[in-house]
């Protein structure tokens, strides 16, 4: 055993002891955390304006604080970014964590010297739950990669920013810098296609035993290491035993991946973004992500049936339950308050609170009063794809509306690794589990309204074209499942097989 794994053992073991104390006092440290919350931001413009002094409980804290999204919160940005102090947190931000909105263009989260560590522990503490129950750790000695966006920082406002990843990769522990790649100077690159090659070059003939990343993209390097090599990547990396994973859901890229990789590894799936680490997977033998709950992060939860509503009901932890979908709302000790994040949750677990991601607030399709959310094309299609052991490269679905009567449907854009042997037939079956899934979609097909989905076959590597079109090709960006407009769908129009 080496030294680095040596030492990992003993920390392992005490992390996931603390973490599993924390499963049993997770709505006593929410509580707590809130409390702080609000009595540390009582000095700040935002903490008078919404009378921090007089709030005591969650309740007083919902009638002060709305439920607001990026939009409604960019004036107080801008203040800071005109070098204010003491805005939504005391201070100013340690950094900016810039990300693409649809509304809101580019969109400066504020990351404090209080929050940094809920990003850089939460990926830490992922890792080290796995240790402590696989007793894995040699992978701490071989070559670790996360396929990340450049960490080069510009100054706006006077204030570090860039994107999450390459603001986290500033603060990777020393001990494991000799363990990382690719080299900065590569990961500064970018052009994901340049970048690609180059981290190819820098990793196909290192011991690498650790791969993380966004799965598209993982996806697209393993795809790189094949063609170059010739050998299937858990060939080529015999030692490769781990893959850290987050950003999308991972089953519809499993197949895929495990396929390149030609046999079996261990997968961490984590819950990041740049508002903050939410959740992580604690353990390879239960379902769904372990919520971060004292870590500086205040959770609400808004129940589906009730997204858009002036008013909408607002839960804290205590007051969820399993199996239903909820707006997942923040409060960070950044100064993000009842923010409005887009994803939304379900728990599968309550003993501890465990989660999973079942898609995007503003990725639906609606156009007929159907209201299908990612999670329910997700399972329809993957369920046929296993029944008929059909692989799935990349998908996603939008209306067509048509003027006559009947004649609308959905359109599901899919890249396959290769094609049903009937798709007429696999069609049907994708309809049929979807209209189980969602009641509203089962009687707009019955009544006529909507005709029965339609696939159209998109071309090998067509969503990687078409990403690379509108210059999103690479880092964190991946492709929406849903949309309730037909934007995509005619962006993708010219890589469809004929």
């Amino acid at each position: 055993m080496k030294f680095k794994s040596f030492l990992a053992k003993p920390f392992a073991s005490i992390v996931s002891k603390n973490i599993k104390k924390g499963m049993q006092t997770a709505v006593e440290d929410q509580e707590n955390t809130l409390k702080y919350l609000i009595k540390t931001a009582r000095i700040t413009q935002f903490g008078k304006e919404h009378y921090f002094s007089e709030v005591n409980d969650y309740k007083q804290f919902i009638q002060s604080v709305p439920v607001r999204n990026y939009e409604q919160l960019k004036n107080y940005i801008e203040e800071i970014k005109a070098g204010k102090h003491n805005v939504l947190w005391k201070g100013q931000p340690l950094y900016f964590a810039k990300t693409s909105g649809t509304v809101s263009g580019t969109k400066y989260i504020p990351i404090s010297k209080e929050s940094i560590s809920n990003h850089i522990n939460g990926a830490r503490n992922a890792l080290l739950c796995y240790m402590a129950e696989t007793g894995n750790t040699a992978f701490a000695d071989g070559k670790l990669i996360f396929l990340s966006g450049s960490p080069v920082l510009e100054r706006v406002g006077g204030i570090p920013t860039g994107r999450l990843s390459g603001i986290v990769n500033h603060h990777v522990p020393r001990y494991l810098r000799k363990n990382q790649l690719p080299e900065y100077e590569t990961n500064c690159i970018e052009d994901w296609e340049t970048k690609l090659g180059k981290i190819v070059e820098e990793t196909i003939q290192q011991n690498m035993t650790l791969i993380s990343g966004i799965p598209p993209w993982m996806q697209m390097y393993f795809d790189e290491l094949i063609r170059r090599s010739g050998k299937p990547v858990g060939e080529l990396f015999p030692n490769f035993s781990v893959m850290v994973y987050g950003g999308v859901n991972f089953e519809p890229y499993q197949a895929k991946l495990f396929q390149s990789i030609g046999r079996k590894v261990d997968g961490i799936e984590t819950f990041p973004a740049s508002e903050g680490f939410f959740a992580f997977q604690d353990t390879q033998t239960e379902p769904g992500l372990l919520l971060n709950t004292d870590s500086g992060i205040f959770f609400e939860f808004i129940p589906a049936e009730e997204i858009g509503k002036e008013n909408p009901k607002r839960l804290s932890l205590g007051e969820v339950t399993t199996g239903v979908n909820y707006a997942l709302i923040i409060n960070n000790n950044a100064g993000l308050w009842g923010y409005d994040i887009g994803d939304m949750v379900k728990f599968v677990s309550v003993d501890p609170y465990r989660l999973v991601v079942t898609g995007r607030t503003k990725h639906f399709i609606s156009a007929f009063g159907e209201h299908v959310i990612g999670e329910e094309v997700e399972y329809s299609l993957l369920k046929a794809a296993k029944e008929d052991n059909v692989n799935i490269t990349e998908f996603t679905v939008a209306p067509y509306v048509s003027t006559d009567a009947g004649q609308s449907y959905h359109q599901w854009f899919v890249e396959f690794e290769h094609e049903p042997e009937d798709m007429h037939r696999f069609s049907e079956k994708v309809d049929q589990y979807l209209r189980e899934k969602n009641a509203y979609y089962d009687d707009l097909v019955s009544g006529n309204i909507l005709q029965q989905l339609i696939i159209t076959p998109v071309r090998k590597n067509g969503f990687i074209d078409y990403m690379r079109s509108i210059g999103k090709l690479g880092g964190q960006n991946k492709v929406p499942r849903l949309s309730n407009d037909r934007k995509i769908a005619e962006g993708l129009t010219q890589w469809v097989k004929n």
